[in-house]
């Protein structure tokens, strides 16, 4: 039984590429789901042809060359996610890059995703491996010693993932002596031991995903907007529950320095998010798991 238990679960993970949709609280939504009439639409970016950011070296540099570089992830559903098959990427970090890009003066054809794990993000923007990123990235004080952000664009928070018949836990308070899954060095670890959970970690949520697939954990927390994406990606099994319990800014970072590109893409965050863009983007996507669009958060000024 464990076995047959550990091939359904696996093939729940590798359905991760698959488009699915669900209700409230990772509930099947019926008409999202089935990608009908119903079911909410990508939004169309109209690329601004007359942008000109001479100030700015690294747009001067990526109009040259013909393309802009942009880190992301590639295995966050509905947020970063790269399928394997076709090696297209979608989710709302995607389409938050896709939209400052058409404001840029670039086309979505004219961007190189390039998949940069979470350790190498400033290493990265600092050495011009990529000209911005967009990949669940908090805006810190200590990260903003080695970068610049533009944002934030979306606050989320560490909430917890179980499966669809876990009625016992219901908040962060109720995983004493529960185990808990998360990845290897995230700030979720402490997060969640300060409530008595057991943690066990991997170096990916996706493995956490699958270890509470198959009920070998209580558990997964993180970020709730990562959640959201495995729950609607495993529609009918997984839920997330309580409130979240620590507060994410996610933000575009940026060479540090570049106050022309930070400023650019502050006025392209706020003329998408006035226009229903941001919506329309979020709706296509996270909102996918039933979460209605959380309040857009007012942007920092440029430093």
């Amino acid at each position: 039984m464990k076995a047959r238990r550990t091939v359904a679960a696996a093939l729940s993970v590798l359905a991760l590429t698959a488009v699915a949709a669900c209700g409230k609280d990772g509930t099947p939504d019926s008409d999202a789901g089935k990608g009908g009439s119903a079911a909410p639409q990508l939004p169309v970016y109209q690329v601004n042809a007359a942008a000109k950011l001479d100030a700015s070296k690294t747009w001067t540099t990526a109009k040259t060359r013909g393309k802009l570089v942009v880190g992301a992830k590639s295995d966050q559903p509905f947020l970063g996610f790269e399928d394997v098959q076709t090696g297209k990427r979608n989710g709302f970090d995607i389409e938050i890059a896709k939209m400052v890009a058409a404001d840029l003066g670039f086309s979505a054809d004219q961007i190189e995703f390039k998949t940069i794990n979470s350790s190498a993000r400033e290493t990265s923007l600092s050495g011009d491996q990529i000209d911005y990123y967009v990949g669940t990235y908090s805006i810190t004080p200590k990260r903003k010693e080695q970068i610049d952000f533009a944002g934030p664009y979306y606050i989320a928070g560490q909430s917890l993932l179980v499966n669809k018949d876990n009625t016992a836990i219901t908040g962060p308070e109720t995983t004493k002596d529960k185990a808990v899954c998360t990845a290897a060095g995230s700030t979720s670890v402490a997060g969640i031991q300060k409530y008595g959970a057991k943690v066990t970690t991997f170096e990916s949520y996706s493995l956490c995903v699958e270890k509470l697939l198959t009920k070998e954990v209580d558990a997964v927390t993180t970020d709730d907007s990562i959640l959201k994406g495995y729950a609607a990606k495993n529609q009918g099994q997984l839920k997330v529950v309580g409130t979240p319990f620590s507060e994410e800014r996610y933000g575009v970072g940026l060479k540090k320095g570049d106050a022309a590109l930070q400023k650019a893409i502050n006025d392209a965050l706020k003329k998408h998010e006035d226009n229903g863009d941001w919506k329309k983007a979020y709706d296509a996507t996270l909102g996918l798991s039933g979460s209605a669009a959380p309040a857009v958060p007012a942007l920092d000024p440029v430093s």
